[in-house]
């Protein structure tokens, strides 16, 4: 680290343009692959056409730009932390928005997911005050918990971006032609007024024949090309390199891509090189109370891994983190969260590979990431770079996917690694039943079918289900105690894994 760096020691800091700019980029090279990650699988899960993936690209790029000013730069004294904090959106929240993504896609569902984001931002900025206090129910067995299955939930998405979709034109079978020529031959004998009875209404065909879309060798060439360049980079890189594994991982996938045939860049051709990013580009949001009450779960998980974020921001930075500054921070989570509903993306929190890089720079100037936040709002104006982002084979992002959704459930199980379950067993029943619950919508996703319908979507995460779990064993076995310095530790671990 150069002595220049070291001399870093103010979050109020400004540098020289030149060295904003330089750092800022970095940031947002090292954020650029999460960011864009939940609009791509929100986008897919929507069964948007590709020019809609592009748009929430854009605009979802923009919104963490606007975010990212906020809480770094400030704006006023109930906005912001004003501190190196960089936002993206939150993985937390994928899980409830592909449950309503299956039930309602095209522009309805995003109407409805956009929905339950603003009001789940209106929520957290509400009761943002009191969200300090609540750390003494989120222990490491709480936190570990939820943050592991985070990751195992993410993991299918990164999975079936490799192999393909389990349903739908890459599912594993298809429907044999000849089958169906002959239930169409069927359907006319019957229609004809023959002795051959009416087919049934909801009479299907299996699918028994091989489908040559799913998992064919080169796609599963190309994400293994993607993981061993991260995994080399991550080995034998350096400083910024090895911070940019994952992006570099998914050019050369990428470039790979192109060479055989398998992009296409149409869109990108057509795409402007400058567009506005309109709020409710698909219609007005609809309000439903049990998606709003679902998102604002998912936001109380999101603000207690701020707080822990902010505090470790603030042991690296030197500056103490006030009761006052932790609320503005908090707040401005639940309005980066407002504003992304009204600009037709996602929730936000702070990104920890973000928080890494200060710590492994020394730089703590907080106007890199003002800097960092107004290089996002550019290429969230600039429509080719979306385009081109969503040109990108799924293949391609497969074996990033398995980096990224992968070191979230590692997080998860380094937090547990740190839990007592010698002399408290009681520990291993927490984590034990709560995982249970969170693998039940993976495993076996038809079980609400017999279920009030109004609650699908609360009890349809995983994730939802390992939270509560978590929280409501561990008061059961181990009661609730006030914060120490080993919980809020926790918290800021649950960080690193949770955006």
């Amino acid at each position: 680290m150069s002595e220049d760096i070291q001399k870093v020691n103010s979050v109020d800091e400004v540098l020289p343009l030149p060295r904003l700019v330089a750092l800022g980029l970095q940031h947002v090279l090292v954020m650029y692959a999460g960011a864009i990650a939940v609009p791509l699988i929100i986008g897919r899960a929507l069964k948007l056409p590709p020019e809609d993936v592009a748009f929430l690209i854009s605009a979802d790029l923009f919104a963490c730009g606007i975010a990212t000013l906020i809480q770094s730069f400030g704006l006023t004294q109930w906005f912001g932390i004003k501190l190196p904090v960089m936002m993206g959106v939150t993985f937390a929240s994928a899980g409830p928005m592909i449950s309503i993504a299956s039930m309602n896609g095209g522009p309805e569902g995003a109407r409805m997911i956009f929905g339950s984001i603003i009001g789940a931002g209106i929520v957290a900025m509400i009761i943002a005050p009191l969200v300090s206090r609540l750390l003494r129910f989120f222990p490491p067995v709480v936190t570990g918990t939820i943050i592991l299955v985070i990751g195992v939930t993410l993991m299918r998405i990164g999975i079936n971006w490799i192999f393909g979709n389990p349903v739908g034109p890459t599912a594993p079978n298809l429907v044999d032609p000849s089958n169906l020529s002959w239930l169409d031959s069927i359907k006319g004998l019957a229609g004809n007024g023959g002795t051959v009875p009416p087919v049934p209404a909801n009479l299907a065909l299996s699918a028994n024949l091989p489908n040559p879309a799913y998992a064919p060798l080169a796609g599963i060439g190309i994400s293994a090309l993607v993981l061993v360049t991260i995994l080399v980079i991550a080995k034998f890189g350096k400083g910024f390199l090895s911070n940019i594994s994952v992006l570099i991982g998914i050019v050369v996938g990428g470039v790979v891509a192109a060479a055989l045939g398998m992009m296409s860049f149409t869109k990108v051709a057509s795409a402007a090189w400058f567009a506005p990013v309109v709020p409710f580009h698909f219609g007005m949001p609809i309000f439903d109370p049990i998606l709003i009450l679902t998102m604002s779960v998912i936001m109380v998980v999101v603000m207690i891994e701020s707080t822990g974020m902010f505090l470790a921001l603030g042991e690296m930075t030197g500056k103490t983190v006030t009761r006052g500054m932790l609320a503005a921070g908090l707040r401005t989570d639940g309005l980066g969260t407002l504003i992304g509903g009204i600009f037709n993306t996602f929730p936000y929190t702070s990104f920890s590979q973000n928080v890494g890089l200060v710590g492994v720079t020394g730089v703590r100037s907080r106007f890199v990431c003002v800097t960092g936040g107004i290089i996002l709002i550019l290429l969230g104006l600039l429509p080719k770079m979306a385009a081109l982002v969503e040109a990108l084979p799924t293949v391609v992002l497969g074996g990033g996917g398995l980096v990224m959704f992968g070191m979230v459930a590692a997080t998860g199980i380094r937090i547990l690694a740190g839990v007592d379950f010698k002399t408290n067993r009681n520990n291993l029943l927490v984590v034990a039943v709560a995982l249970g619950f969170g693998m039940i919508p993976l495993i076996a996703p038809s079980f609400k079918q017999w279920m009030p319908h109004v609650i699908h979507p609360l009890i349809d995460s995983g994730i939802l289900l390992a939270s509560i779990a978590a929280l409501l064993l561990n008061l059961f076995f181990n009661g609730a105690s006030k914060a120490n310095e080993d919980e809020i530790r926790s918290a800021a671990l649950a960080a690193e894994g949770g955006h």
